[in-house]
C-alpha cells in the first residue's frame, strides 16, 4: 500500500515537475537569459532523481545520442547506422558502442527532436537514457513524459553542437539505473 502511494506520488510530482513547473521556468528563462541554461539543469537533474527513485527495471532500454558526438572530421556517417563507425577512438562514439553491446542495449544517433521522436515511436522502448545538451535533453525528457528517461548532458567544448563529448562513466551509471 505505501509502496503504491509513493510511486503515485513520485509519478506526480515527475508530471508537474515537466508540463507545469518547465514550462513556467522555461518563460521565466526567456526573461532571465542568463538562468536559462541553469533552469533546465535543474529539471533535468529533478527528472534524473525522480526516474531513480521509481526503480524501474527493464532489458527494453534505449541509449539515444547526439549526431554531434562524432568528430567533424571523421569520414564515415553513423546517422543512419551507428555500426558504420570504425571506431578509431577519436570520439566518445566508440566507447558508447562497446557499452551497449556489453548491456545488449539498443543504440541510436538522432540529428535532431523530430529524428528522436520516430525512434522512440518506432523502437517503443521501456525506458531511455538519452545525451543532449541541456536545451534539447530538457525539452526531450518532458515531451517523452510519462516514458522514464535519465539525462546525460554532454560537454561542449568547442561550442554548441560541435565535436562535443560525453563522460562514458555518467552514461553507464544511467544505464545500471535501469538494467537488471
Amino acid at each position: 500500500m505505501w509502496v503504491k502511494l509513493k510511486i503515485l506520488w513520485i509519478r506526480f510530482l515527475r508530471a508537474f515537475t515537466l508540463k507545469i513547473l518547465y514550462p513556467f521556468l522555461m518563460l521565466l528563462g526567456a526573461f532571465i537569459k542568463s538562468k536559462k541554461e541553469s533552469f533546465q539543469d535543474f529539471i533535468i537533474n529533478l527528472n534524473n532523481k525522480l526516474v531513480k527513485k521509481l526503480g524501474i527495471k527493464t532489458s527494453k532500454l534505449l541509449i539515444m545520442l547526439p549526431h554531434c558526438l562524432q568528430i567533424d572530421k571523421c569520414d564515415i556517417r553513423i546517422t543512419n547506422d551507428i555500426n558504420n563507425c570504425k571506431r578509431c577512438g577519436r570520439c566518445n562514439v566508440k566507447d558508447l558502442i562497446t557499452v551497449a553491446e556489453e548491456c545488449n542495449l539498443k543504440l541510436y544517433v538522432a540529428t535532431g527532436g523530430s529524428i528522436a521522436r520516430k525512434l522512440v515511436k518506432d523502437i517503443r522502448p521501456d525506458a531511455i537514457v538519452a545525451v543532449a545538451c541541456q536545451r534539447d535533453l530538457s525539452s526531450g525528457i518532458a515531451d517523452s513524459h510519462p516514458l522514464p528517461v535519465i539525462g546525460v548532458h554532454n560537454e561542449r567544448p568547442f561550442g554548441p553542437c560541435y565535436n562535443t563529448k560525453v563522460s562514458v562513466e555518467k552514461v553507464q551509471e544511467a544505464i545500471r539505473a535501469f538494467i537488471q
